[in-house]
C-alpha cells in the first residue's frame, strides 16, 4: 500500500488494513515517514520509507519516484500494489506496470492540478491516461471524478468503480447530543489551512456574520505550513486571531471533542475525493455546510443534513450560515441527526472493506 503520508493510512484506511491482514495478508506500506509509522507497524505491517515531495508534477520527481517505486514493490515482493494520493498513484501505476504487478488506485481528489488552468489539467489528464491504460480497478471517491474521468477517456467503465469515500467507523464517530440552547453558536472548520480549502472565504463570511451576529463564534482547527503551494502562513492566521474574528485550535489526532463541542461544521472546499471531516461531523450528527461542488455535495442532502453554497464566495457561505442561524435549536438537531443517518445509509466502512475484498478476489 503507498500512499504520500503514513498518517494517511493510519486515519482513513485502517479498516481495510485490519480486513486485509484478517484475510491472511502480508502488508508493506510505503510513505514517507511520520509519528504513526509505529502505530501502523503494530498493526502488523512493514513499512518501507518512501522520499517524495507532495507537491506539484515535475516530470523529473516522478521519473525519481518510479525508481523509488520499482525497487520498494521489488524489495518487498509484492504481488499487488494498493495506491492513494496523486503521486503514488501516477507514478506507482508506470512502476508497478513495468513490473507487471497489478495495481489498483483509489483517486482520492483531484489536487490543485485540476483547479490551475487548462495547461496543467491537460498534463494531468495525460498523465492519468499514460497511468491508468488497462489497470484492473480504479476506484473513485464521488460520483462526479469518476464522470469526469470516463468522460476524458482516463479511465474505462469497466474499470471505474464508486466507493462512499473512505467509508467511516460507525462505532468510533457515534450520533452525540446537538448542543441545543447553546450560546453563541459555533462553527467549526477542520483542514488543513489552503487556500484551495475555501479557508479564506471561512474567515471572509464569518466577518460578515459577526457583523449581524456579534456572538457567532467560527473556529479553525487544522496544520498551518502544509507542503502544498496554496498553503496559508502563519503570520497571516495570525492576523486573524489578532482581528477577533477566528480562533485557531491549533492540530488535534481526536477531533471528536471538537465536532462534539461545535453546532456546525464548514467546508468551503474548491474541490475534494469525499471530505473526511465532513463525513465525520455528520456521522456525529453535526449539519454541515459546504460547497456545491464535486466531493462536498455527495455528503449531505441540501436542506435536509445541511446547506450547499458557491465555491470561492464568502458572501454565498455567510447566506448559508444565515439560514442554518434562522433555524430553532430542534430544526438543527433535526438536521444533523438527518446527517447520521445518511452515514448509516451510504457510509458504513463496511462497504470499502468489501469493495477491496472484490476488487482482489477479481484480479487472483
Amino acid at each position: 500500500m503507498t500512499v504520500n503520508a503514513a498518517w494517511n493510512i493510519w486515519n482513513f484506511r485502517k479498516p481495510v488494513v485490519e480486513a486485509l491482514l484478517a484475510d491472511g495478508h502480508l502488508i508493506t506500506i510505503a510513505a514517507p515517514t511520520d509519528d504513526s509509522v509505529p502505530d501502523l507497524q503494530a498493526l502488523g505491517c512493514d513499512f518501507i520509507p518512501l522520499q517524495m515531495d507532495a507537491k506539484g508534477l515535475n516530470p523529473l520527481d516522478g521519473a525519481s519516484l518510479i525508481s523509488q517505486f520499482r525497487r520498494i514493490i521489488c524489495a518487498a515482493e509484492s504481488d499487488l500494489v494498493l495506491s492513494y494520493t496523486i503521486k503514488n498513484n501516477l507514478f506507482g501505476a508506470i512502476a508497478a506496470k513495468s513490473l507487471r504487478i497489478p495495481f489498483v488506485p483509489n483517486v482520492t481528489g483531484l489536487g490543485t492540478a485540476f483547479l490551475s488552468g487548462r495547461v496543467l489539467q491537460t498534463i494531468a489528464e495525460q498523465l492519468y491516461r499514460t497511468a491508468f491504460r488497462s489497470l484492473p480497478v480504479v476506484f473513485f471517491q464521488n460520483a462526479d471524478d469518476l464522470a469526469l474521468f470516463l468522460e476524458g477517456g482516463l479511465v474505462r467503465s469497466d474499470q471505474a468503480k464508486l466507493l462512499p469515500g473512505s467509508g467511516i467507523d460507525l462505532d468510533r464517530f457515534p450520533a452525540t447530543p446537538f448542543p441545543i440552547g447553546a450560546k453563541p453558536k459555533t462553527f467549526l472548520m477542520i483542514s488543513r489551512l489552503l487556500r484551495d480549502k475555501g479557508v479564506v472565504e471561512y474567515v471572509d463570511a464569518a466577518r460578515l456574520i459577526r457583523q449581524k451576529h456579534p456572538g457567532a463564534k467560527f473556529q479553525l482547527l487544522g496544520a498551518i505550513g502544509s507542503e502544498n503551494r496554496t498553503s496559508v502562513g502563519a503570520s497571516e492566521v495570525a492576523a486573524w486571531v489578532a482581528e477577533d474574528v477566528v480562533d485557531y485550535l491549533g492540530t488535534t489526532k481526536d477531533v471528536r471533542p471538537f465536532i462534539e463541542g461545535a453546532s456546525c461544521i464548514v467546508l468551503p472546499s474548491y474541490r475534494e475525493g469525499a471530505p473526511r471531516t465532513l463525513i465525520e461531523a455528520a456521522a456525529m450528527a453535526r449539519p454541515v455546510i459546504t460547497t456545491d461542488v464535486p466531493g462536498c455535495r455527495s455528503v449531505l442532502d441540501p436542506t435536509v443534513s445541511g446547506y450547499l453554497c458557491e465555491p470561492r464566495s464568502a458572501p454565498s457561505l455567510a447566506r448559508s450560515i444565515e439560514q442554518f442561524l434562522s433555524l430553532s435549536d430542534s430544526a438543527q438537531a433535526e438536521m444533523g441527526l438527518a446527517g447520521r443517518h445518511k452515514m448509516a445509509r451510504e457510509f458504513d466502512q463496511a462497504i470499502v472493506v468489501e469493495a477491496y475484498r472484490s476488487a482482489i478476489a477479481s484480479i487472483f
